[in-house]
This record gives structure tokens, sequence and C-alpha cells, in this order.
């Protein structure tokens, strides 16, 4: 059987520093602010990916807390379909925008950088859902029907 073709996977992190998040401004295309992630390495975790990302990108080292969800919408990343899964982390440190990152921000969740990259946005409403209620986001509430060929 051939190994099948799939988009590829990256790992996000709402890092936590105090009572603010991170957002970098990005340095590439998609431009706008976003939380810190990138693509996983062969070979690496999921998780293991999230947090040297947030590593590379803020200077942060960061514990992982919770998985926030994943994020598959195809066309959510303007560069072609890609799986994110979105973690929640406390960050210690200080940040500073590097690798990818042009800038750096700590901001309230409720009070974000204009512009936000990718599907952030939706995502940043889904982590305060999840602050206001405890209760993670249901993605398949918000999933496109399959189209079935007959």
């Amino acid at each position: 059987m051939p190994r099948p073709i799939c988009p590829p996977i990256a790992a996000d992190i709402i890092a936590e520093v105090g009572d603010r998040i991170v957002f970098i401004e990005r340095k590439n295309f998609p431009f706008g602010w976003a939380f810190p992630g990138g693509f996983v390495d062969v070979g690496e975790t999921v998780e293991h990916a999230a947090v040297r990302e947030a590593l590379e990108e803020t200077s942060l080292e960061v514990e992982l807390r919770a998985l926030l969800g994943v994020y598959s919408r195809p066309d959510r990343d303007p560069r072609g379909q890609a799986v994110s899964v979105v973690y929640i982390g406390r960050g210690r440190g200080t940040p500073k925008a590097r690798d990818d990152a042009r800038e750096i921000g700590l901001f309230a969740a409720t009070a974000p950088p204009a512009s936000l990259a990718f599907d952030h946005a939706e995502i940043l409403d889904d982590y305060l859902r999840f602050l206001k209620t405890g209760e993670f986001p249901a993605p398949w509430r918000k999933a496109v029907p399959v189209k079935r060929e007959v």
C-alpha cells in the first residue's frame, strides 16, 4: 500500500505569562499576529514541537498544561492545508522576538493585537470560552459535512 499523502501538522501554543498571553508578529507570509508555533519535524512529538517552537520564537520556556484543540479546516492556512494542534502553556522567562517573529507582545486575552493570522481569532475565542466555562471546544460542531460520492 502506498504511503498516504497528508497535510502537514503544526503545533501552536497559547503561552500564558502572568495574566497575559504571548503573540508574535510574523516575519513571513502570512503576515499578522499569531500564537507562537510551527511545523512538527519528522521524528518529533507534537508536544515537543509546541515547546520547541515557543522557545525558538519567544525565548520562553513553556510548560504545557492543556490541549485546547485540533484545528483542521482545509482553508485555515493560506499557504495550503495544514492541521494545527493547539496547546495552552505557562511561559517562564523574558519574551524576546526570535526566529520567525518580527515582534513580540504580551496582551490581555480580551484585547489581542489587530490583524490575527490564520484562524487564530477563532482559536482565541475558544480559549476565552475555555477560561470562562472550563469546557474545551467541540470542533465537530463547526465541521463541514463530508461530500460522499454515490
